[in-house]
């Protein structure tokens, strides 16, 4: 089964652009929630990253793994692939 994956971004986010091109590389699916003039949404997602307010914010399984950088280095440690299969990191 497939991970359900949800990213939370900004239109004009550099890091954004970055973690959503890592995960369409990989072939992921994702549901792409944008932020931009939104603070109800934004203050959703600040709850749901434990207070982490910077986008993008990115969640596998509704489990917050952080934004880019971090998606990035579950990448280089061989850890994503697991979680988005389903399988524990």
């Amino acid at each position: 089964m497939a991970a359900k994956v949800e990213v939370y971004s900004s239109m004009w986010c550099p890091f954004c652009f970055r973690a959503k091109k890592l995960l369409k590389d990989k072939g992921v699916e994702f549901t792409e929630i944008d932020v931009d003039g939104k603070p109800a949404i934004r203050d959703a997602m600040r709850d749901r990253a434990d207070g982490r307010h910077t986008v993008p914010q990115i969640f596998i399984n509704d489990v917050g793994v952080g934004g880019s950088d971090e998606l990035a280095a579950l990448d280089r440690s061989g850890k994503l692939d697991g979680m988005l299969s389903g399988a524990s990191a």
